[in-house]
């Protein structure tokens, strides 16, 4: 966990039985994300699930933000990044197999930047209620 006056980061993670493919699929269904994730008004994405593509998503009452796969391992891992004026900011959402029936599901936000401490908490202040939706719609 880094906190310098540039550079924030925080992790959370929940563990599940739904199988990591499950959890790909709900990942990789971009417009369906409302579903399992009450931080997004209104998303749409501009291309394949694939590194380079755009997803537009706009939060409740907020501007919306373009952000970009810079990462794609299928039924592993994706990271995606919004830059907005100086700040960047990365969220790298991971899935490992435990066991044959265990799975956990790990979001990581970094924000690098003016005021990435303050903005990095906004972002993933909803983390762990997103986690636990998203598991419980896998588990469904």
């Amino acid at each position: 966990m880094k906190n310098t006056a540039l550079e924030w980061t925080r992790e959370y993670s929940i563990e599940t039985s739904a199988p990591p493919e499950t959890l790909w699929r709900i990942f990789g269904d971009v417009p369906g994300w409302k579903k399992w994730n009450a931080g997004i008004e209104r998303i749409e994405m501009h291309g394949p699930f694939s590194v380079g593509s755009e997803f537009l998503m706009q939060p409740p009452g907020q501007e919306p933000v373009v952000s970009r796969l810079i990462e794609v391992r299928e039924n592993e891992s994706f990271v995606d990044e919004t830059r907005v004026n100086d700040l960047i900011v990365r969220v790298a959402h991971r899935i490992v197999r435990l066991s044959a029936h265990r799975s956990r599901v790990t979001f990581t936000v970094e924000a690098i930047g003016p005021d990435c401490a303050e903005i990095g908490s906004a972002v993933s202040s909803d983390f762990p209620d997103v986690l636990q939706s998203l598991v419980s719609l896998a588990e469904s």
